[in-house]
């Protein structure tokens, strides 16, 4: 069994087994769940759907049921919800980043309108807090405090630190509630309705947090150190776009001090939009100590969770949870 993600359920065929039978089953709920009698509403709805994608955050969700009763009936249709979720994040984003490209095809703003795209994101939202209403007022309690902080982390991102707090205390923040929160709500609500111990639920709750931001530093990293055929991305989208990722701020913070780092601090205040800058920037940066930093940074996080997850019962799924902690790590090199 294998995903997009590169859990190793391989080290259990009875794992690997039910995870793909209920992986179907989720994929046959979430086409249920975009359905409409309104036509543009349903073509827009499956867009993002039909157009693949990793569901890492339904994986985590089944992952997190084994430490319960992974039959349990609210297990599939939470990890619904949060595919859900995420697939209605990406609609807006697209609208706010003014995208015209996701996930290899037109972007939903793109082949429509920002109004269309921004509304769907909405009816998937409603699709999702239908679901949940079934699933009690702890589930339901769970999703609104991680939808609070999804947008939290996206009105922080957009209006960045304040003059005099810390840039990168500011940015991991963002990444814990913009991104990283979404996904602890996964293992939570897996574990929870799967009647696991409390205890439990909140490792693995912790846990998936740090996993969270881990996976985006890993990409953070990725975006400067990869090449197109390993990452199937242009190298240095960020820089280019003025994004201040992990290695930036760890370079504007004076880490190094030659003549090489006088300029890529001075090439940072510039318009990297130009080749010529972009990769005269993205060549020092490379080569920069803030590199071998973030990668340090990267690797905490994921220790961290390891050792989280190392508290919970010696089972299969603590594996393949444990794996992804390698994972995240080894991508970046």
């Amino acid at each position: 069994m294998s995903s997009a993600v590169a859990f190793d359920l391989t080290v259990d065929d009875g794992l690997a087994a039910d995870i793909r039978e209920r992986l179907a089953a989720v994929e046959d709920l979430l086409r249920e769940s975009v359905r409409s009698e309104v036509p543009l509403l349903a073509e827009a709805s499956r867009h993002l759907l039909e157009a693949g994608g990793k569901r890492f955050r339904p994986m985590l969700v089944l992952l997190a049921s084994h430490f319960g009763d992974p039959a349990a009936s609210g297990v599939v249709p939470a990890a619904v919800v949060v595919e859900l979720t995420h697939l209605a994040t990406l609609y807006h984003d697209d609208v706010m980043d003014e995208a015209t490209v996701r996930r290899g095809d037109q972007s939903a703003n793109a082949r429509w309108t920002n109004t269309v795209a921004i509304l769907t994101g909405d009816y998937l939202f409603a699709r999702a807090s239908d679901l949940l209403a079934d699933l009690g007022p702890e589930a339901v309690r769970i999703q609104a405090r991680s939808f609070a902080r999804l947008v939290r982390g996206q009105i922080q991102e957009t209006v960045g630190p304040a003059e005099d707090a810390d840039p990168l205390k500011h940015y991991l923040q963002v990444l814990a509630d913009k991104t990283a929160s979404l996904i602890a709500t996964s293992g939570q609500l897996g574990a929870l309705l799967a009647g696991a111990p409390s205890h439990v639920v909140d490792t693995i709750t912790s846990a998936c947090e740090k996993i969270g931001v881990a996976f985006q530093l890993s990409d953070d990293i990725l975006d400067v150190a990869s090449e197109t055929e390993q990452s199937g991305k242009t190298p240095g989208t960020d820089l280019r776009e003025g994004i201040r990722t992990l290695p930036i701020h760890h370079v504007q913070s004076g880490i190094g001090s030659g003549p090489d780092d006088a300029r890529l601090r001075e090439l940072l205040t510039l318009d990297l939009t130009d080749d010529a800058l972009h990769t005269e920037a993205l060549t020092l940066l490379r080569a920069h100590p803030a590199m071998d930093r973030a990668r340090a940074d990267l690797r905490a996080w994921a220790e961290d969770a390891r050792a989280e997850l190392l508290t919970l019962p010696d089972i299969p799924a603590r594996t393949a949870l444990t794996g992804l902690c390698d994972y995240v790590v080894s991508r970046t090199g």
